[in-house]
């Protein structure tokens, strides 16, 4: 699942314990938001790491021609 899906379905899981009362539910809904959003940040720093190793190796490419 995206880091959004598993935020989002913390929201659900987190508003359902909210509303029947179970705190247990409430806490999962929690950590699910979490997990979601330590997904989103590390896909974006990857996402940077890569276009920055894609534009070193074509600088690279360009200097040897």
């Amino acid at each position: 699942m995206t880091g959004k899906g598993e935020e989002v379905k913390g929201r659900i899981k987190e508003a359902a314990g909210t509303l029947t009362g179970d705190d247990k539910l409430r806490a999962e809904g929690q950590a699910d938001q979490a997990v979601g959003k330590v997904k989103q940040v590390a896909t974006k720093a990857i996402d940077k790491a890569q276009a920055a190793a894609d534009a070193a190796a074509e600088k690279a490419r360009n200097a040897t021609k």
